[in-house]
């Protein structure tokens, strides 16, 4: 999360909202923001949502759909939302937007892994 610019804005039990600034390294080959930034930040979005009960959730699945391209220097914000927390498995739901235009959406399920300790950041 350093190395790409992450910021956390907020973070709770099943929630969290990043914050990053796309850079001229962020680029793909047409200019634009590369696919692999945007599913960067919103994967460290849900990470942080889903291991934030205190209970090691990782990641089942996960999937990622790109709506409106980004340029160089616009603000993004990952908002991620819990959607269903079960006793071994949890949804998520994160948006990435730019400004409250979403640009992409995240979906993920983690396994949750009951009677293990947290890890360490």
């Amino acid at each position: 999360m350093r190395l790409l610019g992450f910021r956390v804005a907020r973070l709770g039990p099943g929630e969290a909202v990043l914050l990053a600034e796309v850079r001229a390294e962020h680029t793909n080959i047409h200019g634009h923001c590369h696919g692999g930034f945007l599913y960067s930040l919103a994967d460290a979005a849900f990470a942080l949502a889903s291991n934030a009960h205190g209970t090691p959730a990782v990641a089942l699945c996960t999937h990622m759909e790109y709506f409106k391209a980004v340029r160089v220097g616009e603000r993004l914000e990952a908002h991620a939302r819990e959607e269903n927390l079960g006793r071994r498995t949890a949804t998520y739901r994160i948006e990435v937007r730019n400004r409250e235009r979403v640009v992409a959406l995240f979906t993920g399920t983690v396994f949750r892994m009951e009677g293990q300790s947290k890890p360490e950041a």
